[in-house]
């Protein structure tokens, strides 16, 4: 995939905005608040970073799904933060039959959000994610969808806005003992969610410094 480099002065604080759905915001984790893989990047990161949980459970992707993300106000809290570094962590909920009917939409919706983000005097640097590796189909969620036919659009769009992708799908595969419910990971799976972000955002922390 594509390098992103950011020039930032070290003498400020670096903001980054995890945009996500209830991975990101930590839904099913006894302690959300130190456990999420937003909190726990921001640890990885260190005091020279201001990491900010955006995810919103149940969100889309899809602006025709049935609770879009970007209708959220989580969305616009994103926007007004100006980061310089964002990661985008959606789809799990767009693979459910009742969204994914809307599959034709999905890569126009993602670079809307892209687009949003850029259009920022920020001018953060874009990180797109993918869905982590669902262990059943639950809540309509499907990782068939997700592998074969999302995965696909995701790497179409990154490829257009030459776009650095994380793999948080294979990061998160053959760890169904840390996903209690198949789809929302536990706090080691949330940890290596955050190792995984956290390495791919290596170029970024070595051009500030």
């Amino acid at each position: 995939m594509f390098c992103a480099i950011l020039s930032i002065t070290a003498q400020r604080v670096i903001k980054v905005a995890c945009v996500g759905n209830s991975i990101t915001e930590g839904f099913g984790l006894q302690h959300p608040e130190t456990d999420s893989y937003p909190v726990v990047l921001g640890r990885l990161l260190g005091k020279n970073y201001d990491v900010r949980n955006f995810g919103v459970s149940a969100s889309t992707l899809l602006l025709k799904g049935d609770y879009p993300y970007m209708m959220r106000p989580a969305y616009a809290r994103a926007l007004a933060f100006e980061p310089d570094i964002v990661t985008i962590k959606l789809g799990t909920n767009d693979s459910k039959p009742q969204n994914w009917k809307f599959k034709k939409y999905f890569a126009k919706d993602l670079c809307s959000m892209i687009k949003s983000f850029r259009k920022l005097k920020s001018r953060p640097v874009i990180f797109l994610c993918y869905p982590a590796t669902a262990y059943a189909v639950q809540w309509g969620i499907n990782n068939k969808v997700i592998e074969n036919e999302m995965i696909p659009i995701i790497n179409k769009v990154a490829s257009k806005y030459k776009l650095k992708v994380i793999d948080t799908h294979r990061a998160t595969a053959g760890m169904k003992e840390h996903f209690p419910d198949n789809i929302h990971p536990d706090a080691v799976g949330a940890r290596v969610l955050a190792e995984t972000i956290y390495n791919s955002l290596a170029i970024v922390r070595l051009s500030t410094k």
